[in-house]
Parts: structure tokens; sequence; C-alpha cells
């Protein structure tokens, strides 16, 4: 079929009578008349060479062709419908779904999302935050930033910066804290990576005790209840540095080690649209 030729009218009609199952209806949201919707419906069954719908004492039921377009036809104009929305001012703006693991979130991109917002205002960022488990495809995601080795399934990963793990704790609590081996004597916090601690008391030069910490799915509320003098946390520093610099959380020793790092990620069959290629840059530029 000819696109110049589609009956747009026709199917609008169609679609709203579909989902009221009654003309008069379907007249009174396209703001014609009865007989207007009747006609345009069924001069498109006369296109088509097929009913749409059975005409009934009170209403309509769908033909098992209309029950075939409906769906089509709904689709099309919700599609039409959110593509004539992304128009604001004079200018297309293109939706970008990000997925961002908390700790990166709260501890270094949403400071800086006003420096995105003001270089690329035709991108209507949409963010979701997790705890480090996204699964793009399903989530409908463009991109995710995540933690980790960068070995994801079906996934291009480009690093974006390094998180070491250090222990943080409240200033009082660090007062305990003369030598790395005092660390065991406290409540240990840690994510789900059961290694962090054994590895962190390693590094230290310290034989490792029979760790037992507390876990946690993210590092936020971790860290928050290590500046409440809980525990100590084994947590990313650099995603803590106004809690550092207001002396909420101390850093009791130098010693870190690295886990993974944090990741721009999308899928290999997911191409680059023009607000992926912009946010990559500039996430590449204010990360370094």
């Amino acid at each position: 079929m000819d696109r110049a030729q589609l009956p747009l009218n026709a199917l609008r009609a169609f679609e709203a009578a579909a989902r009221h199952l009654n003309f008069t209806r379907a007249a009174i949201e396209l703001c014609v008349s009865q007989g207007a919707v009747s006609h345009q419906v069924a001069a498109l069954e006369r296109r088509l060479g097929v009913p749409l719908f059975r005409r009934l004492p009170r209403g309509l039921a769908l033909t098992d062709e209309g029950l075939a377009l409906v769906p089509v036809v709904a689709d099309a104009f919700d599609r039409v419908g959110a593509t004539l929305d992304r128009f604001s001012g004079g200018r297309y703006r293109e939706v970008l779904n990000l997925g961002v693991v908390g700790t990166f979130a709260s501890g270094w991109l949403l400071e800086r999302l006003p420096d995105f917002a003001r270089a690329h205002p035709e991108v209507d960022l949409r963010i979701m935050t997790n705890n480090n488990r996204t699964d793009l495809a399903a989530e409908g995601l463009d991109l995710a930033i995540r933690f980790g080795d960068g070995a994801w399934h079906a996934t291009h990963a480009e690093p974006i910066m390094g998180a070491p793990l250090t222990p943080l704790c409240a200033p009082a609590l660090a007062e305990r804290l003369h030598a790395p081996g005092d660390v065991a004597r406290e409540a240990l916090f840690r994510s789900y990576r059961a290694d962090e601690w054994p590895r962190w008391f390693a590094a230290a030069g310290v034989p490792s005790p029979p760790v037992r910490a507390t876990v946690f799915d993210s590092s936020v509320p971790m860290v928050a209840a290590a500046a409440a003098g809980l525990g100590v946390a084994l947590a990313p520093a650099a995603m803590f540095a106004r809690e550092l610099a207001a002396e909420r959380l101390v850093r009791p020793f130098a010693v870190e080690i690295e886990t993974g790092r944090y990741w721009l990620t999308r899928l290999h069959s997911r191409p680059e649209s023009a607000a992926m290629v912009a946010f990559r840059a500039w996430l590449r530029g204010a990360a370094a």
C-alpha cells in the first residue's frame, strides 16, 4: 500500500471503535458524528476486502481480521504520539534510558548531571538506579553503568574509572584503630563478594581472621551504617568524597584493594543512537 494513500482517518476511527466496541463512544472521543465513524470504518473494510467488526444489537465485536489489525494500528499511533511528544520548544528531544549502580549515582554522577543537561539539552535522560544487578534488555535500558570486571555476556563494556576498596568508619570508631589488625575486632560490613575482607587483610600484611561481616546490597546504606559508628565498611572511598571531606567519615588506613571498576555498558545488539554517543563522550570527558 502506498504510504501517501494510507487511510489515516479511517485507521483512527477503527482504532477508537475497537477500544470502545461502540461507534457512538468512538465518535464522541474523536469529536465527529457517529455516522462519520461508521462511514470511515466501512470504507476501510471495503479497501481491505474483509469485515473488521461484527455489528451486534448492542455494540460491536471484532472479527479475527479486526483482532489481528488493532494491536498494529494502536502501536503505530502510540509511537507517533510518543515521537511528537519529544518535540519541545522547536527542538527534538531524544530519550536516553540509563541504568546506574546506586553508589556511582549518588557518589559521582548526580552532582555532575547539570553539566550534561547544559551540554545536551536535546537528550531527555531517564535514570534508573540498581544494586549492580541489571538486565539491559528486560529493563529497556540503552546504557548501564555497573561495577565489575567488564565481562558481561553479549555486552560491550567501556571502562570509566577505578574504585579501589578501603575501610571507612566514623571518626570516633577510628580512634580505636591503631593498626590494621585492630579492624578485625569491629563489626565489619561488606558487599556480596565474600573475599573482600580476607583480601584486604592480606594486602595489609595481617593474617585474615575468620570474617563474619554483615552483607549489604549497596555501598550507600553500608557506609551510612559505618558513619553512624556501627562498624567498618569496606567501600570505594572515591564515591564518598563529600562525607570524607566533611569528616563524617574517615579512612583509618591507606591500604586498598582492587576488585573491579565502573564500566559503561550496552548490548552488542543495540546500535548507538545520537543520545548514547553524546552521553558516552560526555562521561569519558567528565571521568578523565
